[in-house]
């Protein structure tokens, strides 16, 4: 089977982006019942027109671009030191004492935004009068009627094959490390963006190296360690503790919860060859599956795999619910792939599969393989002392070829929400305006 072209995929995307945009068009203010008694435009041109019936308040911020919000939510979501606590970030309004036919009597549109005062439920702050204001990008930002369609993110996903290996993402040691975070950053949406960056020029330790694992949080234990060296001693209950050959996987499949980023680096490969290290994008080849075989995309976006972590003798892991989750994940909201979720190796019994469904899922995977493995999914790349690999565990799978002699390997996993929490912190730090 033969893999269509990155270039084509961008392109497929690029018309489904553009036809999705045109199918939720927001309808024309007349449309909306925008009535001039119940509307307050102070004549500023950078002020929306707003307007009240008895269940929202409607913005609309251009002729075609509008938003509605309940009355009840806005109450709810008010951001008063009253109502939102300014240092814990916890919400303070007591919201089941929020009538449930609440509608403000009035409210005030300035170019600052939008003013609505009324009377307070019981706040641990007991107040008789209240007034809430809500900035206009505040409003933009939660809007949800209807959903807003983002335009442009910070760091669009790159989806990438075999000719990655033109130009990888990589970043210097004195850049992640330096102070300030800006090389911090760089590296963390780098790795958002792509789903892996290589760090170059890392001192060949075990000490620097989770140092450096360390800028992006507090590294995540499991049954192999905190931070972990290794070399093929089976000293764990895993094949990666071998030299044999790794075909590409994600790992910790059969946690609840799997590793977020991981982290390896190679300090020395001493009398022997080989262990190549093998880089797929998972997003990549799940975008070529949903346009060749979309039946076999359905099937694995919705067919669990169980999965499981059992040799060491004094433990079993396996996810909760035991039947795990499936190979693709998606955002409930959005329908956007989040997550990729693969490990043939640690996959545990299929008993759960239904007569009708047995056959068909054999051939998803079957599918799914096939495009995995082939020469145009594949970067293979010779690891050497010096150079970290950080990947999104999430996104890119890994693998390595056999090998001989020794090699000395040391790493750590970082949490997804940790690595998340950094990202978003030193994106609002460095680049406000996403």
């Amino acid at each position: 089977m033969q893999a269509i072209s990155l270039l084509r995929i961008c392109r497929l995307v690029s018309r489904e982006v553009a036809s999705s945009a045109t199918a939720s068009r927001p309808v024309s203010s007349d449309q909306l019942g925008f009535v001039p008694e119940a509307t307050s435009n102070p004549g500023q041109n950078d002020t929306p027109i707003v307007s009240v019936d008895d269940g929202k308040v409607s913005v609309l911020w251009s002729p075609q671009n509008w938003s509605r919000f309940h009355h009840i939510w806005l109450r709810d979501h008010c951001r008063c030191p009253s109502c939102f606590h300014p240092v814990t970030k916890q919400r303070l309004v007591n919201t089941f004492q929020i009538p449930r036919e609440i509608k403000p009597t009035h409210h005030h549109a300035s170019a600052e935004g939008l003013e609505i005062p009324g009377p307070s439920p019981s706040t641990t702050h007991h107040s008789s009068h209240h007034s809430s204001f809500y900035s206009w990008s505040w409003l933009k930002e939660h809007t949800n009627d209807p959903p807003q369609r983002l335009e442009h993110s910070a760091n669009e996903k790159v989806l990438w094959g075999a000719k990655i290996a033109r130009s990888p993402p990589t970043i210097t040691y004195e850049e992640a490390m330096e102070e300030g975070d800006a090389g911090l950053y760089k590296w963390l949406s780098t790795i958002d963006r792509f789903g892996f960056c290589f760090v170059s020029g890392v001192p060949a330790t075990a000490e620097a190296t989770e140092r450096l694992c360390e800028r992006i949080g507090f590294i995540r234990e499991t049954q192999y360690g905190k931070f972990w060296e290794f070399t093929a001693d089976l000293a764990k209950g895993d094949t990666a503790y071998t030299n044999m050959a790794l075909g590409a996987h994600t790992d910790t499949t059969y946690f609840t919860d799997p590793c977020g980023v991981q982290l390896f680096h190679l300090l020395s490969h001493t009398d022997g060859s080989g262990g190549t290290t093998l880089l797929v994008d998972g997003f990549y080849v799940a975008s070529l599956l949903k346009e060749l075989h979309p039946d076999h995309y359905d099937i694995l976006s919705s067919v669990p795999i169980p999965a499981h972590a059992s040799g060491e003798p004094t433990a079993l892991y396996r996810p909760s619910p035991p039947c795990g989750y499936p190979t693709l994940q998606h955002d409930k909201i959005t329908g956007e792939l989040t997550q990729v979720r693969w490990n043939n190796d640690d996959r545990s019994v299929m008993s759960h599969l239904r007569p009708e469904v047995v056959e068909k899922w054999y051939d998803a995977i079957r599918a799914w393989n096939t495009l995995l493995v082939s020469p145009d999914s594949e970067y293979w790349v010779q690891i050497v002392p010096g150079t970290v690999l950080s990947i999104n565990n999430h996104r890119v799978l890994h693998g390595r070829s056999e090998f001989d002699g020794k090699r000395r390997v040391c790493g750590a996993y970082i949490g997804t929400d940790e690595y998340r929490s950094k990202l978003t912190v030193l994106q609002e730090k460095y680049n406000p305006e996403f």
